[in-house]
């Protein structure tokens, strides 16, 4: 039997974290360790966790393991290793009481963050029925919950499952595509962990200290202080934000009541279709806002009459009104924050519930982007609210039918106009926030590397991200207290219209900063400049991005003769009228579709002008009739350029500019 709590432990920070099972005299562990985990092969293990003080404990897996005494603080700390990879393997705990975990795994562990296009779920994205068909036998997956806080958390919640067609629609879709490249390749086992949040930017990410640590990041850690007068800053944003939104997303239309008998349970739904949930109604291809019903009939047992039950659908983008046999048992609107993100939690009286079959029916209404169930399996359930250990409860992912009440065209708002969120401990755009509630808890579990899609929410300071990023990467590693840690990183893909001139570009300089982070030792960059959608931010490509990132850590970590990238910028030389531009990772260069594109070159004018361009064996020559005495060249310099040089490997030459001249983010 297992138990959880918050765990006590001292990791890389230097902070000892102390839970409540120290004063229970029970062995206790957190979230990443139990059934289904994967732990890293080939390195020192560390399994961590609370007990009685004094208390002695012992761990055995795979015919090794060790013991500790928990300390006066009830903390205790077990290390072993090197094991080599395999399983299944049961990992048994021993103090007082004995924990017991199967199906344990040693493989290679990956922890997978960033915004939305890394927390994007394979349910929305391009290839997910080939993935699923194919399956994942080797893959375990670890969601963590999205958890602000300006404290460094000793846990999270959720635990290890494995992957398969129930579990991996709604997980990341780039670490999935990734974790399986590896899997193949290295024909071992694959734990992810993905922890992400759409929306946020870099220095939520990062750790206090850090960001006090350096004078260009500084300013950061001050706005720590924040102001005593949050909750007004707090309702200001609010009203601005309904305001806002008022004028670009359609109105919530509530139901004035149920749609003709679609909420009651004798009302028949043969004509209705199936979509399996949870997920995005989009991503089943029903490319709507507005209001969209859904069914499902449950047996309850006989056991449950006379007893209240709970009622758990995960998060339902946007709005909801949810019946049981016909009567409503709740519902979130717009007057909820983040009511997008909020799991639905109803309680259902035992006076609705009767023996046998049942029917659940939602109303969930979508006002912009991806509408429908977004949560993770595990989250939909209905189970006694009294629950015993005798009762299980019944699981409500999978097929439900569902009718469309009301078709709204999708909207495409600016967000530029959008009104910013107050920082305060509760908004993930806050620094340290996301650092502090979402990354600290991992760091003590031994892992290869992490994978990182983000950029978005920093391509306004893009100058700064020059710091703000390897800053991040030495954090992490420092936390893990895994210097050389892998860390591979997605590059931003194109998006938004095509200019007809070059022009200087935000997301270039974006760009350009993530490629020279590539400075920093042992790091990888997947290019994703030809992957994009000029209307969507959330390409639906994530295979080949999975890839991309799969082919650095094959070369870099796991010494794979393979390529890590494709052409990257390496030197440039002026011959008269032409400037030659030579790059590493060049074998067999190649321009898809015709002479290459997206070159700009450039007199001491600085006016640039599109240029003819050659390739000349792993180097290209850049030329214009316009510009006699060229100084500088710049490729794919654009939020969504043309771009079209790749290697004999398939992969993309990333974006690049021969010139240092300050651009639109700085240097000021």
């Amino acid at each position: 039997m297992k138990a959880r709590g918050d765990a006590a432990r001292v990791f890389a920070l230097g902070v000892v974290w102390l839970g409540a099972a120290s004063a229970a005299a029970e062995v206790q562990v957190p979230a990443l360790i139990g059934d289904h985990m994967v732990l890293q092969q080939g390195t020192t293990v560390r399994l961590w966790g609370t007990a009685a003080a004094g208390e002695k404990v012992s761990v055995d897996v795979a015919g090794t393991g060790g013991k500790a005494v928990a300390d006066a603080r009830g903390a205790w700390e077990v290390r072993f290793g090197p094991v080599k990879a395999g399983g299944p393997h049961v990992l048994t705990i021993t103090g007082r009481n004995t924990l017991s975990f199967s199906d344990v795994w040693f493989g290679e562990v990956w922890v997978a963050s960033g915004q939305s296009n890394m927390e994007f779920p394979l349910s929305s994205a391009r290839g997910s029925d080939a993935f699923l068909a194919e399956g994942c036998p080797k893959i375990r997956l670890f969601q963590v919950p999205k958890n602000p806080s300006l404290e460094l958390k000793a846990d999270v919640d959720g635990a290890w499952t494995a992957c398969d067609a129930k579990t991996a629609p709604a997980f990341s879709a780039v670490a999935l595509f990734f974790g399986r490249e590896l899997s193949r390749s290295l024909d071992v086992p694959v734990g992810l962990i993905h922890s992400s949040w759409g929306g946020t930017p870099a220095e939520a990410w990062t750790s206090r200290g850090t960001l006090a640590a350096i004078p260009a990041l500084k300013h950061y850690a001050d706005s720590l202080d924040f102001s005593p007068d949050t909750e007004t800053a707090a309702r200001e944003y609010a009203a601005k934000l309904a305001e806002w939104e008022a004028k670009n997303y359609p109105a919530y239309v509530p139901p004035t009541a149920p749609a003709p008998g679609w909420a009651e349970p004798d009302t028949s739904a043969a004509a209705w279709e199936t979509m399996t949930l949870p997920r995005f109604w989009e991503s089943a291809g029903l490319d709507i806002d507005g209001a969209v019903w859904f069914r499902r009939a449950v047996d309850v047992p006989a056991a449950w009459a006379g007893r209240d039950l709970t009622l758990s659908l995960g998060p339902v983008d946007d709005f909801d009104v949810t019946y049981v046999n016909g009567e409503k048992v709740g519902g979130i609107g717009p007057e909820t924050p983040r009511y997008w993100a909020t799991p639905r939690v109803y309680r259902v009286p035992a006076r609705l519930i009767r023996p046998g079959r049942n029917v659940i029916a939602v109303r969930a209404f979508d006002h912009y982007g991806q509408g429908g169930f977004s949560g993770r399996p595990a989250q939909m359930s209905l189970r006694p609210a009294d629950r015993t250990a005798a009762d299980v409860g019944i699981p409500l992912d999978g097929a439900w039918e569902y009718k469309v009440e009301l078709s709204l065209p999708p909207t495409h708002p600016d967000f530029s106009t959008q009104p910013q969120a107050p920082p305060g401990p509760d908004n993930p755009n806050t620094p340290t926030v996301l650092f502090g509630g979402m990354i600290a808890p991992l760091t003590p579990y031994a892992i290869r590397g992490a994978i990182w899609y983000q950029g978005e929410a920093n391509a306004d300071r893009a100058f700064e991200y020059r710091k703000l990023f390897p800053a991040l990467i030495h954090d992490w590693r420092g936390a893990w207290r895994q210097p050389e840690m892998p860390f591979l990183f997605v590059q931003l893909a194109n998006w938004q219209a095509a200019v007809p001139e070059p022009a200087e570009s935000a997301w270039a300089e974006l760009r350009e900063a993530q490629l020279r982070t590539l400075s920093v030792e042992h790091t990888g960059m997947a290019v994703a400049i030809d992957i994009g959608e000029a209307d969507d931010i959330h390409p639906k490509n994530k295979a080949d991005v999975g890839h991309r990132l799969a082919q650095g850590a094959l070369a870099g970590t796991y010494g794979r003769d393979v390529a890590p990238s494709g052409p990257l910028y390496d030197s440039f030389a002026q011959e008269g009228v032409a400037i030659r531009v030579r790059f590493r990772h060049a074998a067999g260069l190649t321009a898809r579709g015709g002479p290459p594109t997206g070159f700009a070159i450039t007199a001491d004018d600085h006016r640039w002008h599109w240029a003819e361009a050659r390739i000349d064996g792993e180097a290209i020559v850049v030329r214009s009739p316009d510009v006699a005495s060229p100084v500088a060249v710049r490729y794919g310099w654009a939020n969504n350029p043309s771009c079209n040089l790749y290697n004999a490997d398939g992969l993309p030459a990333s974006p690049f500019r021969t010139d240092d001249w300050p651009g639109v983010t700085g240097p000021k």
